[in-house]
């Protein structure tokens, strides 16, 4: 587990409804108060890839080792992908897309 850094993605309710309609509502997280999440993994060099395709995002190695301040387009993207797959190991899908 220690060489996977995942792209968190915050689950409101219509994201929420989505997954339990294609049932996949049991991969979101409960993170903390009441919020749901997906946790995306991504490998050593996904997370650089991204890192690089995208400047402005982040990579927090100080407390939840998770890539940080991608764009909201992005991250709809991989959301969309888990969607159409029903599963979380979409990240090459996501880097090949851009």
């Amino acid at each position: 587990m220690e060489n996977i850094f995942p792209v968190n993605i915050w689950i409101n309710e219509e994201r929420l409804e989505r997954l339990q309609l294609g049932g996949l509502g049991g991969m979101a997280e409960e993170a903390f108060a009441g919020l749901k999440k997906l946790a995306v993994p991504a490998n050593l060099e996904q997370r650089d890839t991204l890192l690089q395709k995208f400047p402005m995002a982040k990579y927090d190695s100080a407390t939840t080792r998770s890539i940080e301040l991608l764009p909201r387009e992005a991250k709809d993207r991989i959301f969309q992908l888990v969607i159409e797959t029903g599963n979380l190991n979409v990240m090459d899908a996501f880097l090949a897309s851009i």
